[in-house]
């Protein structure tokens, strides 16, 4: 990852570039263009501060800066809510979220149960890396068998890039793998000291060129409710609502579930997935299986 200097000035180059001057609104003065997007004096002009500004912040060398600034810049750059955030975390105007440590989180014991207790909806447990830190039966078997992969490999975005049959379940995987960049993306920001984040984006970075040309692109987007169009092997094709829920007692996990619209083909192939499956009904962590009581 960048450094927590630079991230801001790479955020700022990237979103200047990647932005149309006819849609910010700056006319054609006939000069040619040698990089797409904004000049830095046409962004300098829209955010009504001097160019000297805009190439300190971009070279790293002014990084906190004022909220009423950074507002101005986020209109100029037509930024969306989400890079807006991100925009307000990697230049210290957000609070500093707490250092989390690198190691896979616990789960709670109820929220084990409450995956157990969900036999007709596939479901699972993230961490804000998208580690896989628990799952149910039915997440199994429409993803993968997550307890057959070791524990450092649990990761719903490395198997997106290094899985090739992971990757075969998505109908369309461009897209998916771009979100997942830019949910990492987003993590990235709120949590620059992680070092098993940083190792990942290293690791995929060399072992992907999408993933690293999609990652220097500094795409972010927060948690929402997606839809996903899946190619399974058993159950065909499903298209299913993937929704996402907090949990309160750990700010850094996350439950996600897949579900699909009533009365669809989609609904009828999932029926049959989860009734064909025999796979485990919870994850096999090396260091604790299962909630003991929970039915096989």
């Amino acid at each position: 990852m960048a450094t927590e200097g630079s991230e801001l000035g790479e955020f700022l180059r990237a979103r200047r570039a990647a932005l149309d001057p006819h849609e910010a609104g700056i006319a054609d003065d006939g000069r040619l263009r040698r990089v797409p997007g904004l000049r830095r004096e046409e962004l300098a002009q829209l955010a009504h501060v001097s160019v000297d500004y805009i190439v300190r912040l971009e070279q790293g060398r002014t990084r906190r800066v004022s909220r009423p600034v950074l507002d101005t810049l986020a209109d100029a750059l037509r930024l969306t809510p989400d890079e807006r955030d991100y925009l307000f975390t990697v230049a210290d105007v957000a609070p500093a979220a707490p250092v989390r440590q690198a190691g896979r989180s616990e789960v709670a014991p109820r929220l084990r149960q409450l995956l157990d207790t969900m036999p007709d909806i596939p479901a699972m447990v993230l961490n804000r890396r998208m580690d896989v830190l628990a799952w149910n039966r039915g997440a199994a078997a429409l993803l993968t068998d997550f307890g057959a992969l070791p524990p450092a490999e649990r990761n719903l975005i490395r198997l997106t890039f290094l899985d090739n049959t992971f990757r075969s379940l998505y109908a369309d995987w461009p897209r998916a793998a771009r979100d997942c960049v830019a949910v990492l993306r987003m993590e990235a920001g709120r949590n620059p000291h992680d070092p098993t984040l940083s190792a990942l984006v290293g690791e995929l970075s060399v072992r992907d060129p999408d993933f690293r040309t999609w990652w220097a692109s500094h795409q972010v987007r927060g948690a929402r409710q997606l839809n996903k169009t899946y190619h399974h092997p058993v159950a065909g094709t499903l298209d299913l609502n993937v929704q996402q829920f907090s949990v309160d007692t750990h700010p850094d996990q996350q439950l996600v579930a897949f579900t699909a619209e009533p009365d669809t083909t989609s609904e009828e192939a999932l029926r049959f997935l989860l009734q064909w499956t025999t796979a485990p009904t919870a994850d096999q962590d090396d260091d604790r299986t299962s909630n003991p009581n929970s039915r096989r």
